[in-house]
């Protein structure tokens, strides 16, 4: 059985997100399986939505472009299926509350195990909030993923004890997207994990070069981008496979 746990069983991981529908998800199903092939360990599958909150434009582009051209959450769960036909590593939902409400949080929960999926990401839902999915995300052997941000501080000891999978360790306060530096004490973030619990710690928001994800994966156990993955989906569209499998081959070997 694929759990999140494998992803960070080889040394350091490169974690990839990519907006599921953008520009369509013929281009998807390639784009995930690029990655995969190019070094990706968990690939986060973004569930478009209407109002992504914790985005910065070019991820909530890719959400318009996405719901313009027809995703819907049944569709999505139709190309994991595909996917997991021959594709073994572990695969995350990142979404909003909104987009599981409306579907029918248990109906949600039974699809995605059916389907494969090993867990999910709510970043609107506040640590304060998890109980109510959490529950529901363990009975269907789900890992609801914690975020914590330079301002937890006071907080990440407790989120640390409870969470599931790995803990996404935001390296920027705002909203994803590239960032020319990143000045986040990243080390103390994950010490203070550590110090709770043996859990790994990935780090996202504003990643988006080979150095950048060579310094900061020598001080967590894995990093995320997605904001420049999109750019590369919204720049060359249908033919932004090759780009993008090139791309996460070169951030894969800088974490190396």
């Amino acid at each position: 059985m694929i759990k999140i746990a494998d992803a960070f069983r080889n040394g350091k991981a490169f974690i990839a997100f990519i907006t599921c529908g953008d520009p369509d998800l013929e281009t998807t199903e390639q784009l995930v399986r690029a990655a995969a092939e190019n070094g990706a360990d968990l690939i986060e599958l973004g569930i478009p939505f209407s109002d992504p909150t914790a985005e910065g434009p070019v991820i909530q582009e890719a959400n318009g472009r996405a719901l313009k051209a027809g995703a819907t959450t049944d569709r999505i769960f139709e190309l994991v299926r595909r996917l997991r036909q021959d594709l073994t590593i572990p695969l995350v939902f990142m979404t909003y509350a909104n987009v599981v409400f409306s579907y029918g949080t248990e109906r949600f929960l039974t699809a995605c195990a059916e389907i494969g999926v090993q867990g999910l990401i709510l970043p609107d839902i506040p640590f304060e909030e998890k109980a109510e999915f959490e529950p529901a995300c363990a009975a269907h052997g789900l890992e609801l993923v914690s975020l914590i941000a330079p301002t937890s501080a006071d907080r990440i000891g407790r989120i640390a004890r409870e969470a599931a999978g790995f803990v996404y360790c935001v390296s920027s306060l705002g909203v994803t997207g590239v960032r020319t530096e990143i000045t986040t004490d990243i080390g103390a973030m994950v010490r203070l994990v550590k110090r709770e619990k043996d859990i790994p710690c990935a780090v996202g928001f504003g990643i988006s070069t080979p150095e950048q994800a060579k310094r900061i994966s020598s001080q967590a156990d894995g990093v995320i981008v997605g904001s420049a993955i999109m750019k590369l989906v919204a720049k060359y569209g249908r033919d932004a496979v090759p780009h993008v499998a090139a791309y996460v081959r070169s951030m894969k070997n800088a974490i190396v």
